[in-house]
């Protein structure tokens, strides 16, 4: 989509930051060089996305170009870039699955058909009830736990197709799902465990294990002289 496109129906006349806002986009535009405040265009477009239900219409994009001084045109083309950026309504719930590669090599296909299956909907679309938008999207950067999805701000991770279920049905009932790994993974881990790194510095366990470690060391010196 781009921003020539033709506006939603509820497209709003006009946009401006709330007052919390206006202090946490002044705090923003601070951390630029003087002159170089146009840098801050992605923070503050999602600041605007925030305080506007998820989404960015042409009227708070102008109003971005105009508080930092850009012409409108350049804030579209970075609106436009960047699939993080909705210039449509989405859904209370942002439903975005990963189809890349290592997504689609683990199973990306399955959790797109639970979606498209429990939702009745399909990418691009959102339920009648405003709950759910399905989105396809690229790479977000969790490759080790794939397949995943995003969810707003939230990453669920070792999907597969009982436990995507699970987490669409939990935020149908308003419950919180469990969110990152849903197999129990700790962070980007090995499934099996850790086979390296195993202690933490400064512990006895690992204290111990560096004291045979050189001991051993030492051993095999001697014995090669």
């Amino acid at each position: 989509m781009s921003a020539a496109d033709k506006p939603p129906a509820n497209e709003p006349s006009s946009f401006a930051f709330n007052e919390d806002n206006l202090k946490k986009a002044a705090a923003i535009v601070s951390k630029y060089p003087e002159g170089r405040q146009a840098s801050a265009v992605m923070p503050l477009l999602d600041l605007a996305q925030r305080q506007h239900d998820g989404w960015l219409s042409r009227a708070a994009m102008d109003y971005i170009a105009d508080y930092l001084g850009m012409p409108p045109i350049r804030v579209y083309e970075v609106a436009t870039f960047y699939t993080m950026f909705n210039l449509k309504p989405v859904g209370r719930h942002h439903v975005q699955v990963c189809t890349n590669l290592a997504c689609w090599l683990r199973g990306s296909d399955d959790v797109v058909n639970v979606c498209r299956n429990k939702l009745g909907i399909g990418f691009g679309e959102t339920t009648a009830d405003g709950e759910f938008t399905l989105s396809e999207v690229e790479c977000l950067g969790a490759c080790v736990n794939a397949p995943m999805m995003q969810i707003n701000d939230d990453y669920y991770e070792d999907l597969s197709p009982e436990t995507t279920e699970a987490v669409l049905d939990d935020l149908r009932n308003g419950k919180t799902p469990k969110t990152g790994s849903q197999i129990g993974r700790c962070s980007s881990e090995p499934v099996g465990g850790l086979t390296s790194l195993t202690e933490v510095a400064g512990s006895p366990e690992a204290a111990k294990a560096t004291k045979s470690a050189k001991t051993a060391g030492r051993r095999k010196k001697e014995d090669d002289g």
